[in-house]
């Protein structure tokens, strides 16, 4: 059994809201809390919760890491570390083109490569920020200046963990070579990690002389519980919504397609294309349900989600418990039950 902490999922929120939920979290027994980042930034929630529980673990899941310098995400997760006690992951990821170049306005060329560099950067960075000389000479990114007023100094707590989302088996393979952790996709089945993850990522950590345990794998699972059809119904449907949606994405199309599932990228896409979002919807099968969520009930949700993760997981973030606080004490007293029979 790998599974040792259970978190849950939540995008960011008003920041006089934060405080509340990272306590209701702690409260119900879950470990931590991962922020998304979309139209709010993942950093300032991370912020707000850490001073408002301490004790409770967090990460951004994940940010976007090209608009931001090395140099300020690695001060930003630095302070952040320090406010956390030293319980704080960065998270971070690409994003895709249209979003980095479009909206935030920044280049996008090679970013696996890129991404790796600017991994390497922030720890180069951290290492300053401890007294030694800054020095990163990178294809991307050249950090060689820093002096004693710029640097945030040293602090009470061990580095950052440095996570990055991966799904491409060259992205999963530099995560095991220089990163801590990393974030699985949503829609990472249990035979996709088998096929790609879990191999690739040990053959990085062997390429770079570490070991398959030193990265953690930091697992989202899409939950339809409830003790009767009518209760799981409406998590049915917005599980094909999320569904559909990570499914329009060209690069994830290997994942359907070696599930069982060949096509259904380019059939989402084409009811995409239409506007039409129920139809998106419609291409998410019970077929696909029963492969790419964990669907029992209450009594049984915690034998279902070791049975498909117990090996693999690090992490287990439960994707959609903050869907409906009616509820998340409920997937809390799930979460407690994981972490006791797994660590």
């Amino acid at each position: 059994m790998r599974i040792v902490h259970v978190d849950v999922m939540t995008t960011p929120m008003p920041l006089q809201k934060t405080g509340a939920h990272a306590r209701q979290t702690q409260a119900a027994g879950f470990s931590g809390l991962l922020f998304t980042e979309a139209g709010r930034t993942a950093y300032l929630n991370v912020a707000a919760a850490a001073i408002a529980a301490p004790g409770i673990d967090l990460s951004t899941g994940v940010a976007v890491a090209f608009p931001r310098s090395p140099f300020i995400t690695a001060s930003t997760a630095w302070e952040l570390q320090e406010a956390s006690g030293g319980r704080f992951r960065l998270g971070l990821g690409t994003q895709v083109k249209t979003h980095v170049v479009r909206r935030y306005g920044v280049a996008f060329d090679r970013p696996g490569p890129r991404l790796r560099d600017y991994v390497l950067a922030v720890k180069a960075c951290f290492a300053a920020f401890r007294g030694a000389p800054l020095e990163h000479h990178g294809e991307f990114y050249e950090l060689t200046f820093i002096t004693p007023q710029w640097s945030p100094g040293k602090i009470d707590a061990p580095d950052p963990k440095v996570d990055i989302a991966a799904v491409n088996p060259w992205m999963l393979h530099m995560a095991g070579e220089v990163a801590d952790g990393v974030h699985v996709h949503p829609i990472g089945e249990p035979g996709y990690l088998k096929r790609h993850v879990v191999p690739q990522v040990a053959a990085g950590a062997a390429k770079a002389g570490r070991s398959a345990s030193d990265i953690d794998l930091i697992i989202p699972v899409m939950t339809i519980v409830g003790d009767t059809d009518e209760e799981r119904h409406a998590e049915r449907e917005h599980a094909r919504a999320m569904l559909s949606f990570y499914g329009s994405t060209p690069n994830y199309a290997f994942i359907w397609d070696e599930a069982g599932f060949e096509g259904t990228t380019a059939r989402i896409r084409e009811k995409q294309k239409a506007g039409d979002f129920a139809g998106m919807a419609a291409q998410i099968t019970d077929e696909h349900l029963q492969v790419f969520t964990a669907e029992a009930s209450w009594d049984g949700l915690a034998d279902e989600l070791i049975a498909r993760y117990g090996d693999t997981a690090s992490r287990l973030v439960l994707y959609n418990a903050g869907r409906n606080l009616d509820r998340f004490d409920r997937y809390g007293q799930i979460a407690q039950q994981i972490i006791q029979r797994t660590s």
